[in-house]
């Protein structure tokens, strides 16, 4: 290759690496993802094609799984980017959770107390103010959805403020969303599950016992690992629990010295290729006629006011007894001006808020709905998050050396 083509090459090359690290590429290419899908499901003689195929069933039934050669597997295209495709998302976040704890921002009680309060009230007061909406109704299942943040877009947003929001505050939204995707992760585990099956279960905890083995004889990471991890999924797929939990699981028993190392392999294809397809695939909606009518619901209401205005009550609330009291203090070159623009922007609920919706309601009118509350919630948060920073938060100057 000639020294022209090189440079030719690092010119354009370069550039794409840095694009694809920096944060708020990755809430373009979603916004992008979710523009285009909404386009085209709402397209005549088009849209309906086009959900249609992301909800298309192998078997041509409804049930979640198909069978072929006795193996049971995800029954559609959409189950498929759900059940398995995010399982290597929640693997992602399962390892950033694991690497936080042992020896980053979570490390010691000190650093984990504000963040992790802070995010345990941003997913309380969400709740507490989507079932005051949807009190004896239906769509009491749906609790869960206005508790969730999304990482990769609130530090977007924060990171287009460039030197007007400081380092140390986009190191308490980062420890605070990795705390709330526990809680969500958690969550899931726990309520948004299928009929529970023993066999499977037991099967999975076989799975868990070999993964712990394997790390207590200290046996380095390769293809056993990758065959149980597989076998984890598959079984717990089957067992009742959601399969994306055996991401986290596995994540947890990945050696510490190589989560770097998996975490660089793994951001790529997971924020630029699956998270756009599942941004693709899930919003992939029919706007009702009535759309200002189907919105005016509780459903709506309680998912709109658990992001918009639950997180930051919650998440500075929190964060504002525990000052008070001495328990904990606000990192450094962070005022209470920030932590309100952070607690607006953890109101962006978008990957995770979106997944909740898909396991709580059984009818894609009722999914429908809550998703545009949700895309229309996470808009309202991030243009407050941003406005109120930019208006509120004075530049950080660096020193010269």
């Amino acid at each position: 290759m000639s020294v022209a083509s090189k440079k030719t090459e690092k010119k354009w090359f370069y550039p794409l690496l840095a694009f694809m690290h920096d944060s708020r590429s990755i809430g373009v290419i979603l916004l992008s993802c979710t523009a285009i899908s909404l386009i085209l499901s709402n397209i005549p003689n088009i849209g309906a094609n086009y959900v249609q195929a992301w909800h298309f069933h192998f078997n041509g039934t409804e049930a979640h799984s198909f069978t072929i050669l006795g193996i049971h597997l995800p029954n559609s295209p959409l189950l498929f980017i759900n059940d398995f495709l995010m399982a290597f998302f929640f693997f992602l976040a399962g390892m950033e959770i694991k690497r936080e704890v042992v020896k980053g921002e979570l490390n010691t009680l000190r650093k984990a107390i504000l963040p992790s309060l802070g995010a345990v009230g941003g997913m309380l007061i969400p709740a507490i103010l989507f079932i005051q909406f949807n009190r004896d109704t239906s769509y009491m299942s749906g609790w869960a959805i206005p508790t969730a943040t999304d990482i990769a877009f609130s530090l977007g947003i924060a990171s287009l403020l460039g030197n007007k929001v400081p380092v140390n505050l986009k190191i308490f939204l980062t420890a605070l969303a990795i705390i709330d995707d526990l809680g969500a992760i958690l969550v899931i585990a726990l309520f948004y599950g299928g009929k529970l099956k023993l066999i499977y279960l037991l099967a999975c905890a076989i799975m868990i016992i070999a993964l712990w083995w394997l790390q207590r004889i200290q046996k380095k990471f390769g293809w056993l690992h990758i065959v149980i991890g597989v076998l984890l999924w598959y079984f717990m797929f089957n067992s009742g629990i959601h399969a994306t939990v055996a991401g986290v699981v596995f994540a947890f028993f990945i050696p510490i010295k190589d989560i770097v190392n998996f975490e660089v392999k793994l951001h790529i294809p997971v924020y630029f290729v699956i998270i756009p397809i599942f941004a693709l695939a899930n919003t992939s909606i029919i706007f009702p006629s009535e759309l200002s009518t189907a919105l005016d619901s509780s459903l709506s209401w309680g998912i709109i006011a658990g992001l918009v205005i639950g997180k930051p009550l919650g998440i500075c609330g929190v964060c504002y007894i525990l000052v008070k009291r001495g328990w904990a203090v606000l990192p450094a070159k962070v005022n209470w001006n920030h932590m309100i623009g952070a607690g607006m922007l953890a109101g962006i609920g978008f990957t995770m808020s979106i997944f909740i919706a898909t396991l709580a309601f059984k009818t894609t009118v009722e999914q429908d709905i809550a998703k545009i509350s949700v895309l229309l919630a996470s808009l309202i948060a991030m243009l407050l998050g941003y406005f109120w920073l930019k208006i509120n938060s004075k530049p950080v100057l660096t020193k010269n050396k």
